[in-house]
């Protein structure tokens, strides 16, 4: 899957209130890459992984996944594309506390009318290490062990990219190495394309492509020949 943004730009307010979040983003993710997107607090990161997924519009420019404009759908259409398409970590896990891990790993497809693949569940599991965590509320798992439910949950719906917004913000740098190191996994021997937000250079150096936005203006830094 393809993905292209031209001149994509999100504007809050007007007038002396006027506050450009993200200021003309050209920018391609191809199929397999792994990106990272750093800069530091508020320089529009989080606006433009909101924007390249979907969850919010623009207020100017486009975004077309294999050619085709997904801002031009309606809220239904988007919202099940997102399901099947779109993965999500954040740095909150939003676990739902009354649920198992393995409740909470299946629900994006019962969202989506569908019983989750329980082979599939379990060969996650099985790769993120929680295999024995699935009985487990999320109050009885460690952050790190949190995470991987999250992650595992982002991947049940066997989606073609994976948007991480600082995924190991809440962690410690144990934990969070370990968290990057599977999504770094998943990606190869899935086959996913994965895109990471973050503000910690450590992280944003581990990926083969990187760009830095600074006062919503991205620039592409690196990018592995």
């Amino acid at each position: 899957m393809n993905i292209r943004a031209k001149e994509l730009s999100k504007i809050y307010g007007s007038g002396d209130n006027r506050v450009i979040a993200l200021n003309k983003a050209d920018m391609e993710i191809r199929s397999g890459d792994f990106i990272s997107i750093m800069g530091p607090s508020g320089s529009g990161k989080s606006t433009l992984l909101h924007l390249l997924s979907g969850l919010d519009h623009p207020t100017s420019g486009s975004l077309t996944y294999d050619g085709k404009d997904i801002y031009g759908m309606g809220d239904k259409e988007l919202s099940a594309f997102r399901r099947k398409r779109i993965g999500f970590i954040f740095q909150q896990f939003n676990l739902l506390p009354v649920l198992t891990a393995r409740e909470n790993i299946a629900m994006p497809a019962l969202l989506d009318g569908k019983q989750p693949d329980q082979k599939y569940l379990e060969e996650l599991a099985k790769l993120l290490g929680i295999s024995e965590r699935l009985t487990h509320l999320p109050h009885e798992l460690s952050g790190g062990q949190q995470q991987r439910v999250a992650i595992a949950r982002a991947l049940i719906a066997k989606p073609d990219i994976i948007f991480a917004d600082e995924p190991t913000g809440n962690l410690d740098s144990k934990s969070g190495g370990e968290v990057m190191e599977m999504l770094e996994n998943i990606r190869v021997k899935m086959g996913k394309t994965l895109v990471i937000i973050t503000h910690d250079d450590r992280i944003a150096r581990r990926a083969d492509r990187r760009f830095v936005i600074m006062d919503g203006v991205i620039t592409e830094t690196f990018a592995q020949k």
